[in-house]
């Protein structure tokens, strides 16, 4: 099981992330409108510094929802690998089962 710090920074991150996008997105147009003067580039160039590292989407890690475990995520189910054989071994994943039986 993954430290329950780093579970809690990542919940935090993607708050972050939700909190900050529509002024990220509003400030990458200006970056990637070709009718922009310089002027206005550069000062959109300075506010997208100026958000925090975590308002960054880039930032974010899949984890497992049971585990918090980052590596071996399935995104399809949202677990790690462990769980996702677990709960498949159990039947608790529909239309999922061993495929050596």
């Amino acid at each position: 099981m993954a430290r329950k710090a780093l579970v809690e920074r990542a919940l935090k991150r993607v708050k972050t992330v939700e909190r900050f996008a529509g002024k990220r997105r509003v400030l990458k147009k200006i970056l990637s409108d070709s009718n922009a003067t310089p002027e206005e580039k550069r000062a959109a160039r300075v506010k997208l510094q100026k958000l925090p590292r975590n308002a960054s989407p880039v930032r974010l890690r899949n984890r497992c929802v049971v585990t918090g475990r980052p590596k071996g995520f399935y995104r399809k189910f949202g677990l790690g690998r462990t769980t996702l054989r677990e709960q498949a071994m159990e039947g608790n994943i529909p239309g999922l089962h061993k495929a050596s039986w």
